[in-house]
């Protein structure tokens, strides 16, 4: 007998105010259709990259990490986002979190600091990993 769960599960939640609203999104579809956008990835791993990547050159992007450098990407999309970076296609706010979402805007935390950036922003795009149903 076998029974497959799946891979990815349940997307893993930041627990932070305005995570439910609409303009907050757990995987990328038709990224050509987004246009003239600010928007923030969350996320250090390939599929967080690979979206930044994708949004950025029709769109203004950040990209939110928590981590002090990426350490676990494929070289490919480790050179496409340093390339990015340093061409100002991207913008990374390194050890980063969010900490609330509106209608119109994200706020940031940085680790070690109690003050807040907030930014204008349209949409969120959160990729970071899942919730496997392990709990049979």
């Amino acid at each position: 007998m076998l029974l497959a769960i799946g891979r990815r599960g349940t997307p893993r939640k930041l627990g932070v105010p305005g995570e439910e609203l609409e303009k907050v999104a757990y995987r990328l579809l038709e990224p050509e259709d987004i246009k003239d956008k600010n928007i923030v990835v969350v996320g250090g791993g390939d599929s967080a990259i690979e979206s930044a990547l994708l949004l950025a050159y029709q769109n203004t992007v950040i990209l939110s990490y928590r981590g002090e450098t990426f350490n676990r990407l494929k070289l490919k999309n480790a050179e496409k986002i340093q390339s990015a970076i340093q061409n100002g296609i991207v913008k990374v706010k390194f050890n980063s979190n969010i900490a609330a979402i509106t209608s119109d805007t994200v706020a940031f935390s940085s680790h070690g600091s109690t003050e807040k950036e907030i930014i204008a922003n349209d949409l969120v795009y959160i990729f970071a990993g899942g919730e496997l149903p392990t709990e049979f």
